[in-house]
């Protein structure tokens, strides 16, 4: 039970309302004009060396044991293509961390097990729009050999320095080898989307609050109990960013099933075990997403049920004044027939006896309307 403490103190950073516990800023590169961010050999769990290059890294860890762990920040093709031959990487799986936009996976070649993490990061924003961004991906590639993990970041969050930082605080739980960094960044990934889930939580309450609220006390809108005419456009835009945030969340589920209940050479049995509570944490906010999209369904089809009920309440109120209005149009026209012979032409009291009889059926008219709720 203690290793199980140690483990998660070393790779969860604490829990705070925080939205991601990525660092939301570009590492700077160990090198100028270079995409290496940083690259380190590491013995029994601890850091025996600084700024080296990656042939100087594997050069001692050939000879002295040990694995190296290289980071990149968005490379290009020429700026990966030496570490890809120092470290013997598939052509088609370097492809994929170059140009970045992958579906989250877990593939093995030869010796080499690659691996694609997509970060989630929460827009923090002051109001909800209908063109708000609510989440921001990128993504984090890893590279794990028996005694190297190469790891590359594109986008502008997702930074793994703190990670590597917490780590080197726990040379026990780093001597595990490269696999316990692949567990670390897994863990970092899912406990991002555990505190995205919750932040876009928290906009849909706050969405599906105003939408019912404006439909039910007449209060949402100005006094009026119709719904707001952006509502639809902020529901489907939040609809949109769940969207994005599933895309990330759902193919993980496979490969982190892979990491924790298949034997690899490449994992170390020890934190295999620990890959488990990962997949648990993952499938969790898999369920939760999925109820995301549900909610927001309910809550657009109620939006758009109410825009309709508004509806319906215009039109009544319109037929209800054209009929009205139609009693004096109608006594109106036929008293405007230039006929000789017509009752009441000639009578004395003929024009106010006729404006009494409108006034009193409009009134009439007007009373049954609005003890029918038409008005």
């Amino acid at each position: 039970m203690s290793m199980i403490r140690d483990l998660r103190a070393a790779v969860r950073p604490s829990r705070r309302r925080d939205v991601s516990p990525y660092g939301y800023e570009k590492s700077a590169p160990a090198c100028p004009n270079s995409a290496i961010v940083d690259c380190g050999v590491y013995r029994e769990g601890r850091r025996v060396s600084d700024h080296v290059s990656p042939a100087e890294a594997m050069a001692r860890v050939r000879s002295e044991g040990g694995f190296a762990w290289i980071g990149l920040h968005e490379p290009t093709e020429a700026e990966f293509a030496g570490i890809a031959q120092e470290f013997g990487l598939h052509p088609l799986a370097v492809e994929d961390a170059v140009h970045a936009h992958q579906r989250p996976k877990l593939e093995r070649y030869d010796e080499t097990l690659f691996t694609v993490f997509k970060t989630v990061h929460y827009v923090e924003h002051t109001e909800l729009t209908a063109t708000s961004e609510v989440v921001e991906t990128g993504e984090v590639m890893c590279f794990t050999g028996r005694d190297f993990i190469v790891t590359v970041r594109h986008g502008g969050q997702g930074s793994l320095r703190a990670l590597r930082h917490r780590l080197q605080d726990d040379p026990e739980l780093l001597a595990k080898g490269p696999s316990a960094v692949l567990h670390a960044i897994a863990d970092q990934v899912v406990d991002g989307y555990m505190a995205v889930a919750g932040a876009v939580q928290d906009d849909i309450d706050e969405v599906e609050i105003e939408v019912f609220s404006s439909g039910t006390n007449g209060k949402g809108n100005g006094g009026k109990g119709s719904p707001k005419g952006g509502d639809a456009g902020r529901i489907y835009q939040l609809k949109r960013e769940v969207l994005e945030f599933k895309r990330a969340v759902s193919p993980l589920l496979r490969p982190m099933q892979l990491l924790s209940e298949r034997p690899m050479r490449l994992v170390d049995s020890d934190i295999q075990k620990y890959f488990r509570d990962v997949a648990d944490h993952l499938a969790r906010v898999n369920e939760q997403v999925l109820s995301f999209d549900d909610l927001l369904n309910s809550i657009l089809q109620a939006n758009l049920a109410q825009a309709a009920v508004a509806q319906n309440e215009d039109m009544r109120k319109i037929t209800a004044w054209a009929a009205i209005f139609a009693v004096p149009t109608m006594i109106a026209g036929i008293y405007g027939m230039n006929f000789d012979y017509m009752p009441e032409l000639h009578w004395k009291f003929g024009y106010p006896a006729m404006m009494l009889t409108t006034v009193a059926i409009c009134f009439g008219i007007h009373r049954g309307f609005k003890r029918n709720g038409w008005l």
